[in-house]
């Protein structure tokens, strides 16, 4: 059990290292972002994320809104 238990933890930490390897060894280096406001593509066809999308909507106000802003 404790073999086990010590050769996970050792794969753990390699594949942590190696997954990290491009910011451990690269000056400045940093994690890519996958989010979908870093992909400049999509940011130029106007897509968003989900999150942004629900912000947009709270802010959006209906015409009954602005009739009651009017008054």
């Amino acid at each position: 059990m404790l073999t086990t238990l010590l050769l996970t933890g050792i794969i753990i930490v390699i594949c942590v290292a190696l997954l990290a390897i491009k910011v451990i060894v690269k000056k400045g280096g940093e994690f890519p972002n996958t989010h979908v406001s870093g992909n400049k593509a999509l940011r130029e066809k106007g897509i968003s994320c989900t999150k942004t999308q629900q912000r947009q909507a709270e802010r959006h106000k209906n015409l009954e809104e602005r009739m009651k802003e009017a008054q």
